[in-house]
């Protein structure tokens, strides 16, 4: 499997910066969902009008982006429409900067608040159709509507191919009480890519910890990939931009890489 950190874990950092601590501490690539005060990636100047800067220092540092993290909400009517545009935007600036994946939601909320699931599908189906031949996969995270596991396997079934899931190991574990198992069990080779954080519940809310830290079966979580010959992105997504108490990037990104060597082959 292949080292990766999500951007969400340092909003202050310079993309320089981002790319010489991934190279530095030994990952393979770095998930983009948002670069200094810019989280819409295609309004950011790194990913646009000053990438050649920016592809120049990837290539000679062998970092990549592995996915865009978009904000497309897909079952949520009141953006309707436009999180289909923010969905293709990305999927171009994907193509782009040679990022395999682009993230999109049912909804933007990590446990199951709502949302229509036959929108969802529409406009998935569209965002899927616009991404053929541009070599970017748009993966539906298991978030909102598709904590539940099980749903979300029915509906890339019916989705056909072209799209895939994006397994937050956190969200149906925390918010769906299902075991590793039951989610591997459900989503089998559906899973393209991974998003790993910790967490414990105290005083009634989650609060996110250093991996390892939590009871988050993290450790389960991995094996079992490994087991079934999963050797895509584990990607770590420290929850920082959103909730500025937590440790900052340069603690946590090197322990993420630390935790992670007890699984090296």
């Amino acid at each position: 499997m292949k080292l990766c950190f999500s951007t969400i874990g340092c909003p202050d950092w310079r993309f320089g910066d981002i790319v010489s601590a991934a190279k530095d501490l030994g990952y393979d690539a770095i998930e983009i969902r948002g670069i200094g005060g810019e989280i819409y990636a295609p309004a950011a100047p790194e990913l646009t009008v000053d990438f050649a800067k920016t592809g120049k220092l990837l290539d000679e540092t062998g970092i990549k982006i592995a996915m865009l993290t978009s904000g497309a909400a897909l079952a949520d009517h009141s953006v309707k429409g436009k999180s289909v545009d923010e969905a293709k935007a990305y999927i171009d600036l994907a193509a782009k900067v040679g990022a395999e994946f682009v993230r999109v939601m049912s909804t933007d909320k990590p446990y199951f608040d709502g949302g229509d699931i036959e929108l969802c599908r529409k406009q998935y189906a569209e965002v899927v159709e616009y991404a053929k031949g541009t070599g970017v996969t748009p993966l539906m995270e298991t978030n909102g509507l598709f904590v539940d596991t099980a749903k979300l396997a029915a509906f890339l079934d019916e989705a056909g191919e072209g799209g895939g899931a994006l397994w937050d190991v956190h969200h149906p574990y925390r918010f769906n009480d299902e075991s590793i198992a039951e989610t591997v069990a459900n989503l089998g080779g559906k899973i393209k890519y991974v998003h790993l954080k910790d967490s414990v519940i105290e005083k009634g809310k989650v609060a996110y910890k250093m991996m390892g830290y939590g009871d988050v079966p993290v450790k389960e979580a991995i094996e079992t990939l490994l087991y079934n010959g999963y050797d895509g992105y584990c990607t770590f997504e420290w929850v920082k931009r959103w909730n500025r108490e937590l440790e900052d990037a340069g603690i946590v990104f090197a322990h993420y890489a630390y935790y992670m060597k007890r699984f090296a082959k």
